[in-house]
């Protein structure tokens, strides 16, 4: 299957830069947004982004214009028709997700895959909510999606070989490595890193280090580029409130109970980078 042009639904943070990664590989992008305020500044948001590559030497201001020029707002839904692959990035809420994809279902073509770009929800349980369960797959994109060269292709229960294949050589397009995952609450980046963030929340809870000391143990000591509680930061500490509680929820494993101090924080509005304040302080710029 020959995929030339993709659709998007959602223009927030991971639809631009999942728009902009797939445009940056020559591919046509269609993408939606049901916000109008979201959507007034989409496109304004990815050229400030491909901006701040341009000032690092990683793109140009040719690839800057060719990108721009491959993306394309549209205004609902039904224009997704004539995209290949439709990815949604909506909110991570299965609801949300299960009417987007009814909804997909019945406008594409029925040789359409339609991939779900959810962190930690059920790609089976989407899936019913269509008649083309063998279409639909797992496309987990990693923040930031231009630069994390790693997508993980997530099979659900009736995902067909043929839609995995495309799906991986979609991918293998992006330039970007693809690891087959078979569905499984977290997969394989989620699962692994939420209990790491929360134990590096539960030290500073216990008073053993405070978040500066603790960030710093962690880079200095095993070479990571960006400590646990940054990390954090920038995921948005809600975001991550919500897939430690679903995965909580799901397993039932106690690895994933929310750390207290992180609910405290929350309920105080320290959200991360995108408030202003998380486990560290930031600027507006």
């Amino acid at each position: 299957m020959q995929i030339s042009t993709v659709g998007i639904v959602g223009a927030g943070t991971m639809g631009q830069g999942i728009a902009t990664t797939c445009a940056a590989a020559g591919l046509d992008v269609l993408l939606a947004e049901r916000s109008p305020e979201i959507a007034a500044g989409c496109l304004e948001a990815i050229g400030e982004d491909l901006d701040r590559d341009i000032a690092k030497w990683r793109r140009t201001e040719s690839e800057k214009k060719a990108i721009l020029a491959r993306i394309r707002l549209v205004a609902g839904l039904p224009a997704l028709e004539a995209a290949h692959l439709v990815i949604e990035a909506v909110p991570e809420d299965l609801e949300l997700k299960c009417a987007l994809f009814r909804e997909l279902d019945g406008i594409c073509p029925p040789e359409d895959i339609l991939a779900t770009n959810t962190s930690t929800l059920s790609v089976t349980e989407i899936a019913t909510h269509t008649k083309r369960p063998d279409r639909v797959i797992g496309l987990h994109f990693l923040h930031p999606a231009p630069r994390v060269p790693l997508v993980e292709v997530v099979r659900g229960l009736k995902t067909s070989n043929e839609t995995f294949a495309a799906s991986r050589e979609f991918v293998r397009v992006l330039d970007k490595t693809a690891v087959e995952v078979f569905e499984y609450p977290g997969y394989v980046t989620t699962r692994v890193m939420l209990p790491f963030l929360n134990e590096a929340m539960h030290v500073v809870m216990e008073g053993v280090a405070s978040a500066e000391a603790v960030d710093t143990a962690m880079k200095l000591g095993y070479g990571l580029p960006v400590g646990p509680l940054a990390l954090a930061d920038r995921m948005g500490l809600d975001e991550v409130m919500r897939w430690m509680q679903y995965l909580f929820d799901e397993l039932g494993d106690l690895k994933y109970r929310p750390c207290p101090l992180l609910r405290k924080m929350i309920r105080a509005g320290h959200l991360g980078v995108k408030s202003g304040r998380g486990f560290f302080e930031y600027e507006p710029e």
